[in-house]
């Protein structure tokens, strides 16, 4: 039996080195940075308020004012081209069977054929006279636009003489208007005195269109409360639809005939379309978060009913596009006088909501 070297040695320990090479590392505060490289220059961070993922960390904005309506660019499509083609071979078609009614009449009596020709004779008229009335309604509205628009070309130029075109332009179509003759007797007095054309087109502004304002912001008014209530207890969202567009058409006529429009058939439904695609455009026609928060956040439906609630919505609703046909049917844009917001109507379609607070323009 062989004896083993270490079979009687006891245990011992040992000292490890943290490196077991031997070599120390050097202290991170001593590390030299590394140079970046070229996968680092395309490197680009977003702020967090820029990450769209990051939306929950984020205030929401306020509620910007309602942006001015404007009419829509006219401008000729396919759509009209065709539809013109189709009326014109329509018309047409028309007068072929007119004619051969006619004359079947006439070999059938006398009496029957000359009665034909005096109906179709007065039917022409009554259209030719529709047909004048409309294009007579819509040259009213382009006139309207016209005097707008040299009105905002007037405004950037500090000769006279472009803004007393628009002024008399504004008094010739108010001449037969009792709310401006006042205002009319005031721009008369001061002729020649004003040398500059913006104060001019304020001065007219101030003394023309304030009286009209204030008379279109009592139809908007009113159309909004009487939406507000019936809305409020109608019992189907179909009478709710059909009232407030019953209201809206009624209040975009006033307000056209109020600003000297005078609009047709064909006009209404131009004023119509400008006014919803407007309020497509900008949003308007879901009344934003934050609108809905000021007026349910101040206690609204805890005090009053979820009915009533929804009656003022539609009534702020119907005061949105009230204030959207007023831009458009108004003369001359809003300069010297405060353009009105939605929440000028607010104390009075909710004043509960509002708990006594003043009125803010959103």
């Amino acid at each position: 039996m062989t004896d083993k070297p270490n079979a009687g040695r006891r245990p011992a320990a040992f000292a490890i080195p943290d490196d077991p090479q031997g070599e120390q590392k050097e202290p991170k505060a001593r590390r030299t940075p590394r140079a970046p490289s070229h996968h680092d220059e395309g490197l680009i961070l977003t702020p967090d308020t820029d990450d769209p993922f990051a939306a929950t960390t984020i205030d929401l904005p306020e509620l910007a004012p309602p942006q001015e309506a404007l009419p829509r660019r006219r401008r000729l499509t396919l759509g009209k081209v065709a539809s013109a083609a189709f009326g014109i071979l329509f018309s047409l078609a028309v007068g072929l069977w007119i004619d051969s009614l006619i004359r079947d009449l006439f070999t059938r009596s006398d009496g029957l054929g000359y009665l034909a020709v005096g109906a179709a004779t007065v039917g022409v008229l009554a259209v030719l006279a529709l047909v004048a009335r409309e294009l007579f309604g819509l040259r009213r509205l382009a006139a309207v636009q016209d005097i707008k628009q040299e009105a905002m070309e007037a405004a950037a130029l500090p000769a006279p003489a472009p803004a007393r075109k628009v002024v008399a332009r504004l008094v010739h179509l108010f001449a037969g208007r009792p709310q401006t003759a006042r205002g009319r007797t005031r721009l008369l007095e001061t002729e020649g005195e004003i040398i500059d054309g913006p104060h001019l087109l304020d001065l007219a502004e101030r003394e023309m269109l304030a009286p009209l304002d204030r008379e279109a912001r009592a139809l908007i008014l009113a159309a909004s409360k009487r939406v507000s209530i019936v809305t409020a207890v109608s019992p189907r969202a179909l009478v709710d639809l059909g009232y407030v567009l019953f209201e809206s058409s009624r209040l975009i006529r006033a307000m056209a005939e109020l600003y000297g429009g005078r609009p047709g058939s064909l006009g209404m439904l131009r004023l119509m379309r400008d006014v919803i695609a407007h309020l497509a455009v900008t949003g308007s026609i879901a009344v934003g978060d934050s609108l809905v928060q000021q007026v349910l956040g101040h206690g609204l439906a805890s005090k009053l009913s979820a009915r009533l609630g929804e009656g003022v919505i539609n009534g702020l609703m119907t005061a949105r596009i009230g204030i959207a046909a007023m831009d458009l049917c108004r003369p001359m844009p809003f300069r010297a006088l405060r353009r009105p917001g939605i929440g000028d109507f607010l104390s009075d379609l909710a004043p509960a909501a509002l708990g006594g607070k003043g009125k803010e323009t959103v």
